[in-house]
């Protein structure tokens, strides 16, 4: 599956606004907006999604501490 689809299914599994998605994965507020744009992963930065991704989802959600 491409990142965007496992992406998107993470934002709606743990109810996570984009931005914050993009600001604990990458420090990048618009990672989400600019890969529905078709944004492409430099290697390390994908790794950097992945392995996001492979966390537990402790404290992602809307509800989660700042």
């Amino acid at each position: 599956m491409a990142i965007l689809g496992k992406v998107e299914r993470f934002l709606r599994r743990h109810d996570m606004p984009q931005t914050k998605f993009g600001r604990l994965a990458v420090n990048d507020p618009r990672l989400v907006g600019d890969l529905r744009r078709g944004r492409e992963l430099r290697e390390d930065t994908l790794k950097r999604v992945e392995a996001f991704l492979s966390r537990p989802p402790v404290s992602h959600g809307r509800g989660a501490a700042q």
